[in-house]
């Protein structure tokens, strides 16, 4: 049967204030984040105190803001946020005005500033943030289901949704998807292979299976209304996810051919 849409994203009103949903899933994504780097902190998978935890979640959550927000203004949507320059600090609006990719640079950022002020390797920091990226996603994308956002192409299957702002016909929950592949596969994924690579390949990993988990969910998934598709009847997010499968196989190519030369000199001494 095909699902009516009705679930309300306030989960409580405060006076003024409002508790949405959207928000409690990136609570509930971030204290889950907490606790898995607690975890390998104490299983040694991790080399960082727990203060340190506690700091490197807040250089995450600041860069992943920064960055997801930044980018989408710049690369998704410029000409409206030119003309409305308010808007840009309008966060709380839901993934419609955040970008995954603009969030993962700014992980990246925030990763390296913090790998240089601590002396870590910035590979060790990547390896736990991409294990906690699954999470986010994950709960994120039920967030956007319940706000009715970033809906899927029509479809004729039984388990079509009618969104608010989708029109009539029933659509691909793809926020469900994502949440599914992107969030629950993807980190089972991550963690099955956790113990069996080299620092450095886990992140290769993520960027590789998270590239091509986005990129095929796309297909079913309705491009940004101001973007529509770019290339080749692709979308904006298909592009972005092609870089990232190319850039996480490269990595993995550059990890093995770095570790062939190490076993090579290894042996030559």
């Amino acid at each position: 049967m095909v699902f009516i849409h009705h679930l309300n994203p306030v989960l409580l009103h405060l006076g003024p204030l409002q508790l949405r949903w959207y928000g409690l899933m990136y609570v509930i994504a971030f204290v889950g984040s907490y606790f898995l780097l607690h975890k390998l902190s104490k299983e040694g998978s991790l080399k960082l105190s727990f203060e340190k935890i506690e700091s490197l979640l807040f250089y995450a959550f600041v860069g992943l803001f920064v960055g997801a927000r930044f980018f989408y203004v710049f690369v998704y949507n410029f000409s409206y946020y030119f003309q409305n320059p308010i808007e840009i600090i309008a966060i709380w609006k839901g993934l419609a005005g955040l970008s995954f990719h603009g969030g993962m640079i700014g992980v990246v950022v925030a990763g390296i500033l913090f790998s240089r002020k601590y002396k870590i390797p910035f590979w060790h920091l990547g390896d736990a943030f991409v294990l906690c990226a699954p999470i986010g996603l994950g709960f994120g994308r039920i967030g956007n289901f319940i706000n009715g956002e970033l809906f899927g192409r029509p479809t004729l299957g039984k388990w079509g949704v009618i969104f608010p702002e989708g029109g009539f016909l029933p659509r691909h929950p793809s926020q469900l998807y994502e949440s599914f592949f992107e969030g629950l596969i993807l980190f089972y994924l991550l963690w099955f292979f956790r113990k069996r690579v080299k620092e450095g390949q886990l992140s290769a990993l993520f960027l590789f299976f998270y590239g091509i988990f986005r990129f095929c969910i796309e297909f079913f998934r309705e491009p940004d209304p101001q973007l529509g598709f770019i290339f080749f009847h692709f979308s904006m997010g298909q592009l972005l996810c092609s870089l990232m499968i190319l850039c996480g196989s490269g990595l993995l190519l550059y990890f093995h051919s770095a570790l062939k030369k190490s076993k090579i000199n290894m042996l030559n001494h």
